[in-house]
């Protein structure tokens, strides 16, 4: 029987199949080529080149694409023949290091927010040779850099790549201050977890806002719901479970570390976390996650949902971006270690953090703006749309001290006594975890939980790579040639805690009470994508960014046009969906049930002509007036969708969308809500929350 090391990464042209398919000189030189970006020779492309082609055709594949991550959010791939022909009218399989290096899909069809015209085709897409080549299907797929003829990132692996290398450049500065000359590079290190829902296919077949939105438009609360909390950690119904054996198989043959997997707070809802990998391996993991898990789930007969929320009144799915940073020798820099007041590096490091996070905490916010995570932050089990660190008691408690130049004796660590003898003794940790914080420190690393479910990842961590690399610039400017390096590093840290202490919180951040006190510290709280777009183009941000090598100002641009676009687009098939289901379904089938309602209180009447029907008279009566006010709401939609024409720039559309088509999409939501809890189940004509939440058996 197969065990999973031995198939492990079996689709995946890694360290292991490089070592055994190419010479040692082409090995070390590819090798160069990843650890430290050197330049990869022609003849070093062809002979990995032919070697991928040989690897991937004895496995099956008869294609290869270069599969890259445009601004569209998904990824793209044009499937290419390793076919050539062969004088004697056969073919060969053929596949050359310019092949491999560079390809050319059309640019002008994805989002470029004006840095491409229509008639302008030309892009290029460029191996990326840090993130291994895979198998998927019978195609090749080569994960590349995508950009436009004239030099401009028109993906989200690029400006990743060049975070990665800003946050390098600077923690290797700060790094050789302390004495460590023997690092060669600091890597920053992810592992998001990926919640999602699992429903019927039968039952999404049936739903046009689910087919075209991925969210219920429509939908009354079902008798139960999550208040129980039996759902979270509950035994995983043998259909999931199923489900989940088969998309590990699929993961692991890819490489990707899935590892942990359970059940949700919301019925239907289940989560799957990785081990953590360098965070652009791990950027193009989710989004192959993300793929995977909608395929395996048409296989079972399921429909894999990554909206954000995709049901109301229970929870909506994240994405929680576990960031670290290492040196490649292994040494984790946000480790605190036995002693951690005592511990200058990490200080030194974890400072910056917070700095980063409270001079840029726009720049988060902006980097996980959607339409469908609007609705999400700020909800019960989501962090607000305000930024802010959680630290935990010890670390708080030493960084008080260090800012009134106290001494800080440390928490010891206690047993937890539990009161059985038979049960095992272990250490408490010396400080609680907070699960409301957005941005959390959980032991050796921050548990960024803003993200929405759907959301490709690298868009965060190039705003939290870079930030904190500005923090380091700044850090290194400071401390390089000083001469007094400890006074110099000491007044540093005291400085930054004092200055930017505002952004530690440690408490609830659900308390209503925690918004409020957050306006008194001066913290942002954009609640909206068209809120908080804009100011991706504040100066601040541009200067940090541009001098940081992350982006250009055009690309920055293009970017805050083309999400503010997503945003708008999301919202109006959102609107136009309901327009039609309402028109052509909910109400329709309402009046149906009103006409049956009104022959049945007729028959009555003939039948026995003493009769009063009470019930069927007040049900008439509430139902026509429903059907009339939804009828009344649509056509106010209608009309409001008509409006977002008028609007000239993609600022002002957003906010109107904003400010009134929503709230008048929530308007018919909820008159069309009330009518299907007073019709009758067999009139209703798409399935209610109660099958959706409770279908998979």
């Amino acid at each position: 029987m197969q065990t999973v090391s031995d198939y492990f990464g079996s689709m995946v042209f890694d360290d292991r199949v490089m070592r055994a398919t190419l010479s040692a000189d082409v090995y070390r030189s590819l090798k160069r080529t990843i650890d430290r970006g050197s330049q990869l020779d022609i003849s070093v492309a062809n002979a990995v080149a032919n070697a991928m082609k040989d690897w991937a055709v004895a496995h099956g594949a008869t294609h290869y694409t270069h599969w890259f991550q445009p601004l569209t959010g998904i990824t793209a791939e044009k499937h290419d023949g390793f076919i050539t022909p062969a004088p004697d009218g056969r073919v060969i399989m053929e596949f050359s290091g310019k092949e491999l290096i560079k390809g050319e899909p059309d640019a002008s069809s994805f989002p470029s927010g004006g840095l491409r015209a229509t008639f302008e085709a030309r892009g290029y897409t460029a191996w990326d040779p840090t993130s291994y080549a895979f198998i998927k299907g019978k195609t090749l797929c080569i994960p590349t850099a995508f950009c436009s003829y004239g030099g401009e990132a028109l993906d989200k692996k690029t400006p990743l790549l060049r975070s990665m290398e800003a946050l390098n450049r600077q923690a290797m500065r700060i790094l050789k201050l302390f004495g460590n000359t023997n690092v060669k590079c600091v890597r920053t290190s992810v592992g998001p977890e990926q919640e999602y829902f699992l429903i019927e296919k039968e039952m999404y077949d049936k739903r046009k806002d689910l087919i075209y939105t991925g969210r219920t438009l429509f939908g009354a609360k079902a008798p139960k719901g999550q208040e129980l909390d039996d759902h979270y950690f509950g035994v995983i119904k043998p259909r999931v479970e199923e489900y989940m054996a088969d998309l590990n198989e699929e993961l692991w043959k890819l490489g990707i570390l899935a590892k942990t997997e359970h059940n949700e707070v919301a019925p239907a809802q289940h989560e799957l976390a990785p081990i953590y990998t360098t965070t652009n391996i791990a950027t193009d993991h989710n989004q192959l996650t993300m793929e995977i898990m909608q395929k395996v789930a048409s296989r079972h007969g399921l429909v894999c949902l990554l909206h954000e929320k995709p049901f109301a009144g229970v929870n909506g799915s994240g994405k929680h971006n576990n960031w670290s940073m290492a040196t490649d020798k292994g040494v984790n820099l946000l480790t605190p270690g036995e002693t951690p007041y005592e511990n200058a590096q990490f200080l030194l490091f974890l400072c910056a953090v917070l700095k980063a996070v409270d001079d840029y905490q726009d720049l988060l916010r902006i980097a996980v703006a959607t339409a469908g995570n609007d609705h999400r932050l700020g909800a019960n089990e989501a962090p607000p749309a305000v930024l802010s660190v959680f630290l935990g008691d010890e670390l708080t408690a030493v960084l008080e001290a260090i800012e009134n130049d106290k001494p800080y004796s440390g928490r010891k660590k206690t047993q937890l006594k539990l009161g059985v003898d038979v049960l095992p003794l272990f250490q408490k940790d010396t400080t609680d975890r907070n699960r409301t914080s957005p941005f959390a420190f959980t032991g050796n690393k921050f548990e960024f939980r803003m993200l929405g479910s759907s959301n490709s990842i690298a868009c965060a961590n190039i705003m939290l790579n870079a930030a904190v690399a500005e923090s380091l610039k700044q850090y290194a400017d400071r401390l390089e040639g000083t001469e007094d390096f400890n006074t110099a590093l000491h007044l540093m840290i005291k400085k930054t805690i004092k200055d930017h202490k505002r952004i530690i919180f440690n408490g609830n951040g659900y308390d209503e009470a925690w918004i409020k006190e957050a306006e008194r510290r001066g913290l942002s709280n954009y609640r909206t994508t068209p809120d908080c777009m804009p100011h991706l183009l504040d100066k601040k941000n541009v200067d940090m960014l541009t001098s940081q090598g992350v982006y250009s100002e055009t690309e920055l641009k293009s970017r805050c046009d083309i999400m503010l676009d997503n945003y708008c687009k999301a919202v109006l098939i959102e609107a136009e969906t309901m327009v039609d289901m309402a028109e052509k379904q909910l109400l329709p089938a309402v009046e149906k049930y009103v006409s049956k309602i009104c022959e049945t209180a007729i028959s009555k009447k003939n039948f026995m002509p003493d009769i009063s029907c009470d019930y069927e008279h007040g049900l008439v009566k509430t139902l026509s007036y429903l059907t009339d006010r939804g009828q009344a709401l649509t056509g106010e939609l209608k009309e409001a969708v008509v409006h977002v024409r008028d609007f000239c720039d993609i600022i002002s559309e957003a906010e109107y969308i904003r400010d009134s088509v929503l709230p008048k999409m929530s308007a018919l939501r909820a008159v069309v809500d009330e009518a299907e809890t007073k019709t009758a189940a067999e009139y209703w004509p798409v399935p209610a929350y109660g099958e959706l939440l409770f279908g998979v058996r």
